[in-house]
């Protein structure tokens, strides 16, 4: 296949050991699979919703999100203070850092994942430690043994990009070490919806004393990515100090998405229908990866960590000569596997098949 053009007709991808992401010329007219995003787009109602502030595009939107802090906090079960809303998780990422803990300590993280939780805490004057993985596997052992002693600690569940999820042991023993140390724990959920209503999750465990944080998104299940709205639901006390900081930027989470994500709460047989056929595509995708020989992680979101010899040379060369975009996880420290997002079945045979010839012939 010849290079993709970019969308100016002239300008190509970024070149050899760059990241193939939304830097990309021309990434709309590419095979998207780098982003995590849903095939199945959003549902009727909060399209609709969208479609009729575009009326009131002139008009500020609400800075407290009053209408989608309620929305939430009945979804949740909980009261409004424990819910704050921010222009998607990266916002939270970066408000957290700002705010809460000791902001005299580093913040501890995990090595190969998501690395806005150290970009953020670099960025905002505290650094951080990050634990090394066990194998494929975040090490709750030692990330609860080394918590005390930091500002702030930031663990992604389902893993990013692994696709694991923490079991509900695991995830006791991590909010006791919250509890005991005193220092906030903030769960990145982003995922969490593909892994199903009866998962462990944060949620859970709100009723105890530990200082416990759970972002959010409406980026991913819910199919509302270019709108850039996501939450949090925690502790009460952390949602107020959080709320202060968000405060800073009123007007971040626009009209559009405010009402958008207020009628995407409101179809949750749309959410539904993505998370069976989402769950049934991963199914396919396994078994197929499988029937190639090709090793790959478990996974319970929307994206599957699968092996590759050059992950590097594999990433460029599927995006130059295939027009595919795919992660290379070692970018952020999980080498030996590409990132794949579920898509289409017809794009996931199209990726395999890409990676096989590069592969035979490299």
């Amino acid at each position: 296949m010849t290079r993709p053009p970019a969308a100016d007709g002239n300008a190509a991808p970024a070149g050899p050991g760059q990241p193939f992401n939304t830097r990309v010329a021309g990434a709309d007219d590419l095979i998207r699979l780098h982003l995590s995003e849903s095939p199945y787009g959003a549902g009727k109602a909060a399209l609709r919703a969208a479609e009729r502030e575009l009326a009131r595009v002139n008009v500020y939107p609400d800075p407290e999100r009053h209408d989608l802090v309620h929305a939430l906090a009945a979804h949740w079960d909980v009261t409004p203070d424990h819910i704050a809303v921010a222009n998607g998780s990266d916002e939270l990422v970066l408000a957290t850092a700002l705010t809460l803990g000791d902001r005299t300590r580093p913040g501890l993280v995990t090595d190969g994942t998501f690395p806005g939780y150290r970009t953020c805490l670099d960025l905002t004057g505290r650094g951080c430690t990050a634990v090394p993985p066990a194998g494929t596997d975040v090490d709750v052992e030692a990330f609860a043994a080394r918590l005390p002693g930091h500002g702030i600690g930031y663990l992604c569940n389902p893993h990013n990009p692994s696709g694991a999820a923490h079991t509900r042991e695991e995830l006791t023993a991590l909010a006791d070490a919250a509890a005991r140390s005193g220092v906030p724990l903030v769960f990145d959920e982003a995922y969490m919806e593909f892994a199903g209503p009866d998962a462990p999750q944060t949620r859970d465990l709100l009723d105890g004393d530990a200082p416990l944080l759970a972002l959010r998104t409406f980026s991913k299940a819910y199919g509302l990515a270019a709108l850039r709205v996501g939450y949090a639901v925690g502790r009460p006390a952390l949602i107020a100090v959080l709320r202060q900081t968000l405060r800073a930027l009123p007007f971040s989470v626009n009209r559009l998405a405010q009402a958008a994500a207020v009628g995407a709460l409101g179809e949750q047989d749309f959410l539904a229908g993505v998370r069976r056929s989402t769950a049934e595509r991963r199914r396919w995708f396994t078994a197929e990866l499988d029937r190639r020989g090709r090793a790959h992680l478990p996974s319970v979101t929307n994206f599957v960590a699968v092996a590759a010899r050059d992950c590097a040379l594999a990433q460029d060369r599927l995006a130059t000569d295939h027009g595919i975009l795919v992660r290379n996880a070692g970018l952020f420290g999980f080498p030996g596997y590409l990132r794949t997002s579920l898509g289409t079945q017809e794009d996931l045979v199209r990726f395999l098949d890409a990676l096989d010839d590069i592969e035979k012939n490299p």
